[in-house]
């Protein structure tokens, strides 16, 4: 216990740290890794992103992932399998990032590895079930392969001092990307999608973000149930661009739940993922609809719940200058076309207009609250989580 807490206070000292982030969203798409190098902590960090890469999951294991996350019955050995597997999977990508970036791991000061999320479900979702979370990713595993001291499992944290422990990606945001001259909201289109709102010369306790509902992960269920399985997304938005979004079945799906509670607030694949998928195709074919058309109609329940958060919820005597959207869905025209109308009069633009590829940003934010974990700092943004108070987030792997 005392060499831990000796390594983590030298870890702590040194002025710029080499960090690695790790992610790997509700998509399942495989593992983001970033090399980062951070220089202070805080609201006086200074974060350059070095490299980054992603590594595909092998054939098999995104669709292991997906029907556990659906819900699939599976033993204690099967999830405790994938549990190593996945952490060997993450020390791999690491490795493979720094032999991109010719950097020996010897000098990664740290990893933060975020997992392969499995299941997650926020207080106040399921009102009549226990609020939990699991990431899948055995860290020892990434510490014993790589070496190096490692960051992991940093939601829990957060939801045993009563948060959603989700979002966690509004403390990177906070970090890099607050501006005194310009209100900014943080779109992140991954597999749920979520919003992160920096108001102008903004505070930390000015920050809101919270989970505005689904993302790519109806969108890559749908490409599936329509191809019969030869297709894991509606690459570039094809499909869904040939046909037109179905105003009475978009106001259907709205009804849900979700849609109705005030953030904080989160969801997961297990609440709009395959299962959710699977009924919109039902009702869209009972109405007639066309693949495409249901498609659409998807990606503007996506929009719509975007749109929502930004009108609604946001303050409006302080109108939003730009959104900077991040995720897979950058890449999606359909997608980003049914966002700029929707936003019309706000400036909508890529991460990448910032110099961040946007496929890299929550590997990034990884890298940026394993620094913050290390230096003793909170993690979360209780604003945004709705934890009664600032932790230090995540388990630390010597």
């Amino acid at each position: 216990m005392n060499e831990m807490m000796h390594k983590a206070a030298q870890l702590a000292a040194k002025r710029k740290r080499l960090i690695i982030g790790l992610m790997s969203g509700t998509s399942a798409d495989g593992i983001d890794a970033a090399l980062v190098e951070i220089e202070g902590a805080g609201v006086d960090s200074v974060v350059e992103v070095l490299a980054w890469n992603t590594s595909p999951y092998p054939p098999g294991v995104r669709e292991e992932v997906l029907r556990l996350s659906a819900g699939a019955a599976r033993s204690a050995r099967e999830v405790s399998e994938l549990n190593f597997l996945l952490g060997g999977l993450f020390a791999d990508a690491a490795l493979e990032l720094c032999g991109t970036a010719a950097v020996e791991i010897s000098s990664v000061d740290l990893i933060g590895s975020h997992g392969q999320t499995i299941f997650h479900m926020g207080p106040g979702e399921d009102p009549g079930r226990f609020p939990s979370t699991l990431q899948l990713g055995e860290p020892c595993l990434i510490a014993e392969r790589t070496g190096v001291t490692v960051v992991a499992d940093f939601r829990p944290r957060d939801m045993a001092a009563g948060g959603q422990g989700a979002p966690l990606v509004p403390m990177a945001d906070y970090v890099m990307f607050a501006s005194r001259s310009k209100s900014r909201c943080m779109l992140n289109l991954g597999g749920i999608a979520n919003v992160t709102f920096l108001p102008k010369g903004c505070d930390l306790g000015d920050v809101s973000a919270f989970d505005t509902g689904p993302g790519n992960a109806v969108l890559d269920s749908l490409a599936g149930i329509f191809s019969g399985g030869a297709i894991p997304f509606d690459d570039g938005g094809e499909l869904a661009m040939k046909g037109t979004a179905d105003g009475s079945l978009l106001d259907l799906l709205l009804e849900h739940p979700f849609f109705k509670l005030a953030p904080p607030k989160s969801t997961g694949r297990d609440t709009f993922g395959e299962s959710f998928a699977k009924n919109l195709a039902d009702e869209g074919r009972g109405l007639g609809l066309s693949d495409a058309d249901i498609m659409m109609t998807a990606v503007s329940l996506t929009v719509r719940g975007v749109v929502d958060a930004c009108r609604g919820h946001f303050p409006s005597e302080l109108p939003i200058d730009e959104v900077i959207v991040s995720g897979g869905g950058v890449h999606n025209e359909a997608l980003m076309t049914t966002l700029k109308k929707g936003l019309s009069g706000t400036r909508v633009v890529s991460l990448g207009d910032l110099g961040i590829d946007p496929d890299a940003k929550e590997a990034v934010a990884f890298a940026v609250l394993a620094n913050e974990t290390i230096c003793g700092n909170a993690g979360n943004v209780p604003s945004a989580t709705g934890a009664a108070k600032g932790v230090i987030l995540g388990k630390i792997v010597p």
